[in-house]
């Protein structure tokens, strides 16, 4: 294994805020080529699937992204904060967001959405159950709805669900289960 692993001799900052950072890899390919390539982070986020009390409804938002200037049907989630863990952060989101607080929580999945050079891990996790605790106190995050659950398929194939971590959750979901 260790004859197909890419070496790293170093790396060194482009651009660095909050929100983004670019560096220049120094790298050394299994072929023995070396040559530098960009690396980008965004902050780790976490999301959930978020169903009702019998299971066959899923909570989402429609909602526009200005980057690639689309409107989609997303879950709540959102980046993690400080020292806060993954799930920490998808429950306090997900109240944040839509008002409800989660009755039971459990991971799902975490992957890399493009991990050819982004670090950004993505966690996953579903919901089972929420309570009405509050009136959501973010006004910039769509419009949440129950949608159900049997109309999610028909949503993906239509081009809809073009987060990458909502499309991801609900097709685990859908192909896995874990409803």
């Amino acid at each position: 294994m260790d004859k197909d692993r890419w070496i790293v001799h170093g790396e060194r900052p482009v651009y660095e805020t909050e929100w983004v950072k670019v560096g220049l890899a120094d790298i050394s390919q299994p072929s023995g080529e070396r040559f530098e390539h960009h690396t980008v982070w965004f902050p780790p986020v976490a999301m959930a699937i978020v169903f009702n009390d019998t299971a066959d409804h899923v909570l989402m938002a429609w909602r526009h992204r200005f980057a690639p200037n689309i409107w989609s049907w997303e879950v709540p989630g959102g980046i993690i904060d400080g020292d806060e863990s993954p799930e920490e952060t998808v429950v306090r989101e997900i109240e944040e967001e839509t008002g409800y607080r989660p009755r039971s929580i459990e991971p799902l999945i975490t992957f890399e959405p493009a991990v050819g050079m982004l670090r950004n891990p993505n966690h996953l996790f579903v919901v089972r159950g929420v309570e009405q605790v509050a009136d959501p106190t973010e006004q910039n995050e769509g419009t949440f709805q129950w949608m159900p659950f049997r109309d999610v398929p028909d949503l993906i194939r239509a081009g809809q669900v073009g987060n990458s971590g909502a499309l991801i959750g609900l097709l685990h979901v859908l192909a896995l289960g874990g409803k």
